[in-house]
């Protein structure tokens, strides 16, 4: 996917943009847990805030917080199940019918599945909804990105782990799948798509940080089995509440990283220049990934 290059019209957008002037924030997830106070934090701040979930009363809920705040004019919410590509490419339609410009997109939204399942379009869940979604609205997105004066993407994953997570050979875990498995490998594929996203878009500014913000209390959507919600159940007992989390997605936003490319793990900076964050890997990657997506529109 090559990205438009500035076009005059473009480019005197740019430069009339001002970092200080309220930002258009992109957010899946927006309705839930981090993705949802980070939502409700930039309207406060007086930002226009797209939130995209799946769940309409989620969604009425953010809308209905917006009013009160005096800011319906500047919150939207997009219905989408994001582990349908035909749903993402609808999100990317409405987004650029409406907003030429967008200056941060936040990757927040992820569904864990103990059990392995597929989409509607015959793809494994958490491939799908983790990977594959953030791939094609990152890319999908970058022209109105690239009119942003600072443009951010914040992908919150789980940065820094190391490439063996990933199953070159069986990326949808059809082999002796495990939901635990399925969600390693994808916050790592998130972390190659950080690396070459930041390499595609540099000429644009585009500044791409993964965060990890830790444990933290919030609603944790997914299917579990009994002993991964005995585990979730315990482990929400000393979780970091949702405020203290959003401190380094906001530090992103407001004040992003002078290089292309970092990663956070609970406010610490980690080196992004190490085995697992190998641009092969990420260029390998994001071949079979524009493979994957050619012979999913031949089918």
């Amino acid at each position: 996917m090559h990205h438009p290059a500035d076009t005059a019209d473009q480019q005197t957008v740019r430069s009339t943009r001002s970092p200080n002037k309220p930002k258009t924030v992109v957010i899946t997830g927006g309705t839930d847990g981090i993705g949802r106070a980070l939502a409700e934090e930039r309207l406060e701040r007086g930002d226009t805030v797209v939130v995209i979930g799946r769940t309409p009363r989620k969604g009425e809920a953010f809308l209905e917080r917006a009013r009160s705040l005096g800011a319906a004019d500047r919150a939207r919410f997009i219905r989408a199940d994001l582990g349908l590509l035909a749903d993402n490419r609808r999100v990317l339609d409405e987004v650029r019918a409406v907003f030429p410009v967008v200056d941060v997109l936040v990757f927040c939204a992820r569904f864990y599945r103990s059990d392995r399942a597929e989409t509607a379009e015959g793809i494994e869940d958490v491939f799908a909804h983790f990977y594959l979604s953030r791939y094609l609205l990152g890319h999908g997105l970058a022209g109105q990105l690239g009119r942003s004066e600072r443009p951010v993407v914040v992908n919150v994953a789980g940065p820094g782990a190391g490439l063996e997570l990933i199953h070159w050979d069986d990326l949808e875990f059809r082999n002796a799948y495990h939901g635990g498995a399925a969600l390693g490998q994808a916050g790592k594929l998130n972390d190659l798509l950080g690396v070459s996203s930041a390499a595609r878009y540099a000429d644009i500014g585009l500044r791409y940080v993964l965060v990890h913000p830790g444990p933290t209390v919030t609603g944790l959507v997914g299917q579990y089995d009994a002993e991964t919600q005995r585990y979730i159940d315990a482990q929400q007992l000393t979780a970091k509440p949702v405020a203290e989390a959003l401190g380094p997605i906001v530090a992103a936003i407001d004040a992003p990283p002078r290089q292309s490319l970092s990663a956070f793990v609970e406010g610490r900076e980690i080196d992004v220049r190490g085995e697992g964050f190998d641009p092969e890997a990420a260029r390998r990657l994001e071949e079979l990934t524009e493979a994957f997506l050619k012979d999913l529109k031949g089918r």
